[in-house]
């Protein structure tokens, strides 16, 4: 039985999770597991989807809008008989049977979540109840990426889980930040009341191929404006600072968080803390050493600083990231440069 963490005190739930389908424990009948991936023609969601494809007994649903996500980001698994993609929104009720679902849905970049912060919230909200009612029906085990803007603007840091944030709860960006901590209370009063296994992850800022090119996040916005040339511009004062994990580990740490026995929350992200300068002097001399830096005016509510506490992911998950920042921004810069059709110069 899994424990409850709520925040470091484990407690054992009261309630036993409902049963799966019957078909789990026939003798005679092997079945796949099936595993639904809402938002799973996002970033991070194919990326997912294409782990989870590799092994031969997963048969994976994905869920998305399109809002953010492209069916680009999933084509070669299109017509692969384990595979099924629907177009789908979550504040719609969905009626699938699977064994575990990854509640990924949702605008993670502050100009889409902005630009309708109504839907963002209703997707955090409505989406996840309707997530967590699939669950609880048909007895399936649920992981919510939930996020380091649960914690705000940190007065503590590293921020570790135990840390109940500081946060803006009437700003431009609370219907994110706001909307993913109602999504976790509702993860663990599933879990007090009905015995729903849940598991809640949250993610810190992540980057890799297939992000969206104009997404207004700072390393794919660094990483367009090097391949057009353009100048690299860092919103002032330019100190403050970032932890960026590259997307194979940020899937790896998910799925192991999932097939563990810990509800979590447990932070997933990299401890590597750059300044928004440094991030901007990093790009510059990998992609482009002929573009300026260029500061311009900051948004509402940036956090100042922004760096995991990762000692439960590495003590529960046996989970620790790999890949350098420096190693990661090459392989996004190919994915880009295809997608933007720019070749390197000599």
């Amino acid at each position: 039985m899994a424990t409850n963490s709520s925040n470091g005190d484990h407690q054992l739930t009261t309630k036993q999770p409902p049963q799966p389908s019957p078909l789990r424990f026939s003798k005679f009948f092997q079945s796949n597991m099936r595993i639904l991936v809402t938002g799973g023609a996002g970033f991070i969601g194919s990326h997912l989807v294409d782990r989870l494809m590799e092994n031969e007994k997963n048969e994976v649903i994905v869920a998305d809008n399109y809002f953010t996500g492209s069916k680009d980001n999933l084509k070669k698994w299109i017509d692969h008989p384990r595979f099924e993609l629907i177009r789908h929104d979550v504040t719609e009720q969905l009626l699938v049977e699977v064994d575990r679902i990854y509640h990924l849905a949702c605008p993670a970049s502050p100009i889409f979540y902005k630009y309708n912060p109504v839907k963002t919230i209703k997707t955090n909200v409505i989406g996840t109840l309707n997530m967590l009612g699939l669950a609880k029906r048909v007895g399936a085990r649920i992981l919510l990426t939930s996020t380091s803007e649960v914690y705000g603007d940190p007065l503590v840091h590293p921020q570790p889980e135990s840390y109940w944030g500081n946060v803006n709860p009437i700003g431009v960006r609370s219907c994110y930040d706001e909307g993913k901590r109602v999504a976790e209370t509702l993860m663990f009063d599933y879990h007090r009341q009905h015995g729903i296994e849940i598991r809640i992850a949250r993610i810190f800022n992540t980057y890799g191929p297939r992000m969206n090119i104009d997404d207004g996040r700072v390393v794919s916005n660094f990483i367009a404006q090097a391949i057009r040339g353009e100048p690299l511009t860092v919103q002032l004062p330019g100190t403050q600072t970032r932890s960026f994990c590259y997307v194979s580990d940020m899937v790896d740490g998910l799925i192991r968080l999932m097939e563990g026995e810990n509800t979590g929350p447990i932070n997933i992200g990299n401890p590597g803390e750059f300044t928004m300068t440094e991030l901007a002097e990093n790009v510059k001399e990998l992609i482009n050493p002929d573009v300026e830096i260029k500061m311009v005016e900051n948004t509402p509510d940036d956090p100042r600083q922004r760096k995991p506490d990762i000692t439960k992911a590495t003590e529960l998950l046996g989970w620790e990231p790999k890949v350098k920042l420096r190693d990661g921004l090459p392989l996004m810069e190919e994915d880009f440069r295809l997608r933007l059709g720019v070749t390197k110069k000599n």
